[in-house]
């Protein structure tokens, strides 16, 4: 909607619309059916893992602690974008308003960076567990994580806040058609009539200085329990360890590539589709949600066995 002042020319915006793929708008149509099956399994997998987590006493522990709050993360990232997603792509529902937009703009770029605090959290449990294994009920205790919990809330939200909250003082007159299917804040800025350079460094500055320092300290305790793996000679520990540390660090590389690759096309927007960028943020906020479970759940035998005597209750 767009509503005119008084005594003015001027077109104040009061809500936005949401035009996804502008270039390639028969990308809705293939698109719909794997990205609802890939919401259906992202919040089921994870809402399973949280509650065996919850209801396997055994289970309470440090590391599935940590488990629990990147299953709550990815669960709240997929309920902020997904569903409006689907709206638009089954019922051409595009408007948002604009309270609705600046608080989606401010979950994304809050929980994003949250989500990579956390698997630097875990990769510092995986990095204890391997290389100090006897201090590891001395150093990773509920206490730890409760501070590191408290730290990645405190550190994300305060660093964060300024980007929606920044977008949202800008003035919008006259056009309200955001050319995404997410109120990302480049994407929303754009649309004001003010001068949004402080926006954009804000942004960028921000989004280096949390992410890019969470994957340096991820790949250096990866890093240091690949040499720490290297060395045990125990018949089938090393085996053992490298497949459990190697498919994190395979969904991590996944999770920073998809960053990097949202950034660089984002800024080669001259040279490739505008839809690229479009997609990938999309997809980012679900395939990684549909194989976190998976991969750091699943696969790990007493979150199996967890599953099954839950199975068992239900049955």
């Amino acid at each position: 909607m767009l509503s005119y002042s008084n005594n003015s020319l001027s077109i104040e915006v009061s809500d936005f619309l949401l035009n996804c793929f502008v270039k390639s708008p028969n990308w809705q149509q293939w698109l719909s059916l794997p990205l609802s099956l890939l919401f259906f399994l992202a919040m089921g997998a994870n809402a399973t893992l949280l509650i065996t987590i919850y209801l396997e006493a055994s289970l309470h522990e440090p590391m599935y602690y940590l488990l629990s709050l990147l299953s709550l993360l990815d669960i709240v990232l997929c309920l902020t974008v997904i569903p409006k997603v689907l709206a638009i792509f089954w019922f051409d529902l595009r408007p948002i308003s604009f309270s609705a937009c600046f608080l989606q703009m401010f979950i994304m770029n809050n929980f994003l960076p949250m989500e990579s605090s956390t698997f630097l959290a875990m990769a510092y449990d995986r990095y204890v567990a391997i290389c100090k294994p006897l201090r590891y009920p001395s150093i990773i205790t509920d206490q730890f994580v409760a501070k590191a919990i408290v730290f990645i809330l405190t550190r994300n939200t305060f660093l964060t806040a300024p980007i929606p909250i920044l977008s949202a003082r800008l003035h919008y007159c006259g056009k309200n058609i955001i050319e995404n299917c997410i109120c990302a804040n480049l994407s929303v800025s754009k649309l004001s009539c003010d001068n949004v350079a402080l926006n954009r460094i804000y942004q960028l500055i921000v989004a280096w200085t949390l992410l890019g320092s969470d994957l340096i300290l991820i790949f250096l305790s990866y890093a240091f329990i690949l040499r720490a793996v290297l060395r045990l000679k125990a018949k089938g520990t090393a085996a053992k360890a490298l497949s459990t540390c190697g498919s994190h660090f395979i969904l991590i590389l996944f999770f920073s590539t998809i960053l990097l690759v949202f950034v660089f096309t984002h800024m080669a927007k001259k040279k490739v589709s505008p839809d690229i960028p479009i997609l990938l943020n999309v997809l980012h906020h679900v395939i990684p949600a549909a194989l976190n479970p998976i991969v750091y759940g699943v696969r790990t035998q007493e979150i199996k066995q967890g599953i099954c005597k839950l199975l068992r209750r239900a049955g």
